[in-house]
């Protein structure tokens, strides 16, 4: 007999990760033995949380295991400034995870003022080194203050429910493509990890609302006329706004390249493809390099004034 849909809930149990709060979907009888994001080797069951926001949409993954850790060892052995024993280790975990995240759209009405630039060019008299009159053109702003009204939708943009997926992490591998969404079912995620909210919808919206404010920052320095502008200021009101739960595909890997070093975490659009992860430095190598560009300068001068 096929499983249904409230078969595969309720054989699906949450626990929580004491190291970083993530909170995991687990098959009944499944034991993580390490948290997904941050390796903690705890993770301690909890009831599951009833009253807690179901998904509406979920984004598939394109991106096969095998070619996560293909991409990783290249990521791994292209760092720059990073220990040798790095570049030479390999991928030590691999975890294809549902994250949740808010898709956040709506209308913005801005009220803005700046300064706008217009450049000229003007021609001027002076006195060289040597006593001798020359001619030389030089470019000048004039400036002008400008007001305004701008409206725009702001859509598509995501941000993390997920503590153990910080926001600029999620950003890094963004972007995700939304034409290939999908109705959330129990059905879709099957046989994955999947995570549940570890933060708030209240709390998500805010971030929401700090991207909206950069977007339209971004876009309204766009809509500016003019050579240049200074001084931008705006109020924003933001109306019919729309906040929708999805589960993205991502894969979480782990390198660890020394017994006494904590592992280094990659995260992977299991869409996309996109890696973004934080290597070790060697500051040995950092500081080498630096010394070697400042010495090669210093000789490149002294030849160049023995030349003379």
């Amino acid at each position: 007999m096929e499983a249904t849909a409230e078969d595969a809930t309720a054989q699906r149990q949450s626990l929580r990760c004491e190291g970083c709060g993530a909170a995991l979907q687990l098959a009944v009888g499944q034991r993580a033995a390490r948290c997904p994001y941050c390796t903690a080797p705890v993770v301690v069951g909890r009831a599951p949380a009833q009253a807690g926001p179901e998904p509406t949409f979920v984004l598939g993954f394109r991106v096969t295991e095998a070619a996560a850790l293909m991409t990783a060892r290249k990521w791994i052995a292209s760092t720059w400034f990073t220990p040798r024993a790095f570049r030479r280790a390999d991928v030590t975990e691999t975890r294809g995870i549902y994250v949740p995240a808010y898709l956040y759209s709506a209308a913005a009405h801005v009220e803005y003022r700046a300064e706008i630039g217009e450049h000229y060019t003007v021609t001027e008299t002076y006195t060289d080194s040597k006593g001798k009159t020359r001619t030389r053109t030089r470019t000048k702003t004039e400036w002008r203050s400008l007001q305004g009204k701008w409206s725009a939708f702001v859509d598509d943009l995501l941000v993390t429910a997920s503590q153990g997926l910080p926001n600029d992490e999620l950003e890094a591998v963004e972007p995700f493509d939304l034409r290939a969404l999908r109705r959330h079912t129990p059905k879709v995620i099957s046989g994955w990890l999947a995570e549940d909210p570890s933060i708030d919808e209240p709390r998500c919206r805010a971030l929401a609302h700090q991207e909206a404010q950069a977007s339209i920052g971004r876009r309204l320095g766009e809509h500016m006329p003019g050579d240049s502008y200074r001084g931008l200021e705006y109020e924003t009101r933001l109306h019919h706004e729309d906040l929708e739960l999805l589960l993205l595909p991502v894969w979480v890997l782990a390198v660890r390249y020394a017994p006494d070093r904590p592992a280094i975490r990659m995260v992977l659009n299991g869409q996309t493809g996109a890696i973004h992860g934080r290597p070790p430095r060697s500051w040995i190598m950092i500081v080498s390099t630096v010394l070697g560009v400042v010495l090669a300068g210093v000789l490149a001068y002294l030849i160049a004034g023995g030349v003379r």
